[in-house]
Order: C-alpha cells, then sequence, then structure tokens
C-alpha cells in the first residue's frame, strides 16, 4: 500500500471512529479528490449522510466530526475545513508534498507503478488484423488500447502476454485470391491486395458464378490444397504479415506471440465435433449454438460444408490461450458493435470449459468518427490507417515549421511522427471504454489543451527548464519549501492512485485526464513562477518539483504508448 492509500484508509477510519463516538452504524461515505483543489485534497459527504440517523443538520453533524477529528490527530493532515451545507475538506501537509517530490525523483522510472497485480499473467489481444487488407483506423484504435491495457497491466505488476490473431483463412481472403487470380496482378502490393478484396467482395455479390469460384476457393485454402491458387495465397500473406509487423513497429507495439486463424479454426472443429450435443448441435446439417436457451442468440459455428465459422475460430483461439498460457485474464479488444457476438462465444466457451469464460473479458470500444463525418464503409471507403498517420503527420510538420522549433533538419520527420502517433493515440485514449469517439484533426494536433501534443510539449518544456536550471547551478532539492504548497504537486502525488485505479478498470482514459491536469497545473506554475533563477532561494524546490512533473508525465505517457520528447 503507498503512501497515498494509506493517508485516506486513514482518513477513513477516523472518519468511522468519529460515527462510532455519535452513536451511528453502518453509514456509508465517500473520501474522494476534490475536482477543485482549493477544496482542499481530501473531501468527505459524511456529514450530510449521516444526518437523519443523528437528528441533527448536515452542518452540525459537521461540526461534531471536525471536533472529535481535532482530538485525534491523522499523520499527514495539516487541517480541516468545513464547507457548504456540510462537506468536510481535509488539507494534507507541507511536508507530504515534498515527500512525494522527493519519491518521484527516487523512483524514476518506476514512479507510479504498484504491485496489485504482482504474480498473474494477463493475456492481451491487442490485434486481429485481417490479412489481405491495408490497415483501416479500427486496427490503428485496437492497436492502441491494447497497447496502453498492456503497459498498464506491467505497471501494476502483472506478467503481459501481447498477441496478434491475424484473419489468414476465411471467405474475405477468398474473394481476394480469386480476384487476383482473375487478374493476374501482383500480391507483393498489400494496396493491390486491398483492390482485389474489393473486386473479389462485389463479383462475388453480383455473379453466381465467381461466388460458386470463391466457396471453392475457400475451400481449398482451408485444406491447404497446392496449386496456383495456394501459391497466390501464400504470396499474399507473407505481404500482409510484412506490412503489419511495419505498421505495427510504427505505432510502438510488439507481440509476444502470434496465432493465426487458420490454426484457430483447426481447433475449434475439433472442440464444437467433441461437446455435441451437449454444448452444440447439429441444425440443417450446419452445427450451431442454441444461445437462446440463454437469453442470448443462435450462431452457426461450423456450416453445412464442414468449415468452421468465426464463432468456431474463436473457441479454438479460446482453447490455444488458455493451454498455451493459462492467463489469470484474457482480454480482447473488440468494437461495441460485437458485444452480442462476443457474449455467445464468452457463454459457449464457458460451458465448454467454465474457466475459459470466466476469465474472458472483452474490453469494447465505441464507434470512430471524424469531426466532420462518420466513418463507415465495407468496400473499401474506411480510411487506412497509413493515409490518417500521414495526414496527422503532415499536418505536425506545419506546425513545427511554423513555430520555428530549435530543431535540426534531420530530427524534425523523426518528431512529426511522433507528435502524429501520440495526438492519434490520446485521442483514442481519453475517451473511456464503451464511448465513441470523435477525432478532429487540428484539435488533435494543439500544442495547448487536451491533446496529446500539448503532454508532449509540456515535457519537452520541463526539460528545457531543467537544462537552464542546471546551468545556473541550481541542484534539485525539496529542502527549503516556500510556505505555500503549489497547485502542481497537490496533483502530482496522486499519480500512482491513478495508475492503480486505471490498472484494476482497465481504464486508460484516467491516465489521460490526469496528465492533462498535471500538465495544467505546471503550466500555470511556470507561467507565474520563475523556476530556474539562482537568485531566489526557492529555485532548488522549484527544480525538484518541475523535475517529479517531468517524471510524471513521462511515466504517464509512456503507459499511454506515447513518446516524451526532449525538445519540441
Amino acid at each position: 500500500m503507498g503512501t497515498v492509500d494509506i493517508v485516506e484508509t486513514e482518513i477513513r477510519e477516523a472518519l468511522h471512529t468519529a460515527l462510532r463516538e455519535l452513536g451511528v452504524t453502518d453509514i456509508s461515505f465517500s473520501v474522494e479528490h476534490p475536482a477543485d483543489t482549493a477544496h482542499g485534497d481530501y473531501a468527505t459527504n459524511i456529514a450530510l449522510v449521516s444526518a437523519q440517523a443523528l437528528g441533527k443538520s448536515p452542518r452540525s453533524c459537521a461540526e461534531e466530526i471536525v471536533t472529535f477529528l481535532g482530538k485525534k490527530k491523522i499523520p499527514q493532515v495539516e487541517r480541516i475545513e468545513i464547507a457548504g451545507p456540510g462537506f468536510i475538506n481535509f488539507f494534507l501537509t507541507r511536508d507530504f508534498f515534498g515527500e512525494k517530490i522527493a519519491e518521484a525523483q527516487k523512483l524514476k522510472g518506476t514512479w507510479g507503478h504498484n504491485d496489485s497485480l504482482k504474480g498473474q499473467t494477463i493475456l492481451i489481444e491487442k490485434s486481429a488484423p485481417n490479412l489481405y487488407k491495408p490497415f483501416h483506423i479500427g486496427h490503428l484504435l485496437n492497436i492502441t488500447i491494447g497497447e496502453s491495457l498492456s503497459r498498464l497491466m506491467q505497471s501494476a505488476g502483472a506478467v503481459s502476454i501481447d498477441m496478434a490473431y491475424p484473419s489468414d483463412i476465411s471467405l474475405g481472403v477468398a474473394k481476394a485470391v480469386w480476384s487476383l487470380v482473375q487478374t493476374g496482378a501482383d500480391p507483393s502490393d498489400i494496396r493491390t491486395l486491398g483492390d482485389a478484396y474489393v473486386a473479389g467482395t462485389k463479383a462475388y455479390e453480383e455473379s453466381a458464378e465467381a461466388k460458386e469460384e470463391i466457396i471453392e476457393i475457400n475451400k481449398s485454402l482451408n485444406i491447404k490444397h497446392e496449386g496456383e491458387v495456394w501459391d497466390v495465397y501464400e504470396k499474399g500473406r507473407e505481404t500482409s504479415l510484412n506490412y503489419f509487423r511495419v505498421m505495427t513497429a510504427r505505432l510502438g507495439s510488439v507481440f509476444s506471440d502470434t496465432f493465426f486463424e487458420s490454426e484457430a479454426g483447426i481447433l475449434g472443429k475439433e472442440i464444437v465435433e467433441a461437446n455435441m450435443p451437449d454444448v452444440f448441435s447439429e441444425s440443417e446439417g450446419a452445427v450451431v449454438f442454441k444461445g437462446e436457451d440463454y437469453g442470448l442468440h443462435t450462431r452457426v459455428f461450423v456450416t453445412s460444408l464442414g468449415l468452421p465459422l468465426y464463432e468456431a475460430k474463436d473457441i479454438g483461439l479460446i482453447k490455444w490461450k488458455f493451454e498455451k498460457y493459462n492467463p489469470d485474464l484474457s482480454v480482447v479488444i473488440t468494437d461495441m458493435e460485437q458485444k452480442q457476438y462476443f457474449e455467445v462465444i464468452k457463454k459457449a466457451a464457458e460451458l465448454v470449459h467454465g474457466e475459459w469464460g470466466e476469465r474472458s473479458v472483452y474490453w469494447q470500444h465505441g464507434r470512430l468518427r471524424f469531426a466532420d463525418g462518420k466513418v463507415s464503409s465495407r468496400l473499401g471507403n474506411v480510411p487506412l490507417a497509413e493515409t490518417m498517420l500521414e495526414e496527422v503527420k503532415q499536418i505536425a510538420l506545419q506546425k513545427i515549421t511554423e513555430t520555428n522549433r530549435d530543431i535540426p533538419d534531420g530530427d524534425i520527420d523523426d518528431l512529426a511522427e511522433d507528435i502524429a502517433v501520440g495526438a492519434i493515440k490520446y485521442s483514442f485514449l481519453r475517451v473511456a471504454a464503451g464511448q465513441n469517439i470523435v477525432f478532429d484533426f487540428e484539435k488533435s494536433l494543439s500544442f495547448e489543451g487536451d491533446s496529446g501534443p500539448y503532454l508532449m510539449y509540456t515535457h519537452a518544456r520541463i526539460q528545457s527548464v531543467l537544462e537552464k536550471a542546471a546551468d545556473a547551478g541550481i541542484t534539485p532539492s525539496v529542502k527549503g519549501a516556500p510556505e505555500q504548497s503549489y497547485g502542481v504537486e497537490r496533483l502530482l502525488y496522486r499519480f500512482p492512485e491513478v495508475v492503480r485505479t486505471a490498472g484494476e478498470e482497465r481504464a486508460p482514459h484516467l491516465v489521460a485526464t490526469f496528465l492533462t491536469q498535471l500538465a495544467g497545473a505546471f503550466n500555470t506554475f511556470y507561467a507565474q513562477e520563475k523556476i530556474a533563477d539562482a537568485s531566489d532561494e526557492y529555485a532548488p524546490y522549484k527544480t525538484a518539483l518541475a523535475e517529479a512533473a517531468g517524471i510524471t508525465l513521462k511515466n504517464g505517457l509512456w503507459m499511454l504508448g506515447i513518446k516524451a520528447p526532449e525538445k519540441m
């Protein structure tokens, strides 16, 4: 338990004791951080919720509770005040903030980490790309969320296994292969593969002859039938995988393992057949799971042709995950529109093997659209990830040029790339699970306010300040603090608590929100105070505070999968 957790626990225990002294028990109350630090570092509604039981006004209850607390000193609490109708606010001691600054300086890269998930293995399926297609923005979204969740799990002491689940055998792949065979197009270019998928989909829907040929190709791919079709397929598959590696590296993601849909299909079909009729049943030649029996909906797992569908493949994937890694938790990043589908998969998995369903979690994000319109199309008009990255990067390059940043020419392109990735990732991660995401090109790249570049710029600004302080001979120190605490240090100490909660709730947006608040507080501090002034007696403390804020921003950005530049 960290110092912050201990402080909150001691406040809660003191409040429970106060209630017992007043003759009241079993009252549920909150102890939380006020939105405005002017209202204290902790606040409680205990007087409001216990007033009726005590038969007094909330204000009178608050006065009695505060009188009792005044007799029982709470460590790290400097003073207690009553506000409004009866809220009780707690202000922490001056020394407490200095201790947290020193802790951040000492821990550096591990500041904010905790051991709440120590000893656990968590498997995160952070990408399930469809081969034979370029990355679209949905893949960008999944990898961004999965990467951040993985880093949050690592920050909580867990072993995180990040995996990819490429769709290398499917009817969609067969459509693309059919088109490649028909046209003789080169399968070594990813955009050619994407065009082939679009053409194959159109032919499948408009031509009965083409549809039959594509179905036959799908059969042959499932049994790995060698020949021209298989050769074209393998070349396209390798092109897709190379493209996947390049794009994920560009996003700063790595994978511990990869399991292919073609492999999952074999396992899944075996599991389905082995669990008939207890879990699955025959229906018109196909094998289905009767979800209606569990308040869900029925889905086909194996077709009448004996081919495993996505449903069977997902069951096979789950078996592979648990037999190879036996994770304490298996997390899949998916779209809210897939909610009902995965409810069926989870229930079927639970009936096959209890812990498979119990330990599987589906992290569902909302729909993504641009500020000027919705993103949707199944025939190739969904914006490609690469196109989006390049567009954002060009805007970043323009901003860097316009502001005359002191960046060497050779580093400008790399910085623009980092800013673009950071802008996109932050825009995705600032939104809670299940909520729709609106991406605004201009706002996402703003160097002020709620954006990734704003956090990156604040970190770079801090490094510049620290460099100036060093040049001025100022050594950071928490000794000799000014009497009044700064707003930024009254936020900074909360970082470990935010990280712990974000990990437990699998909520990266909590880190993103906190970092934005911290950056705002630091920039206010920067505007109001001279930090690197050797003639200022408080310069060592201010420099120590700036250093701790920089460490906090860097660690938090890492948890979001965003780089923290030294110059910007």
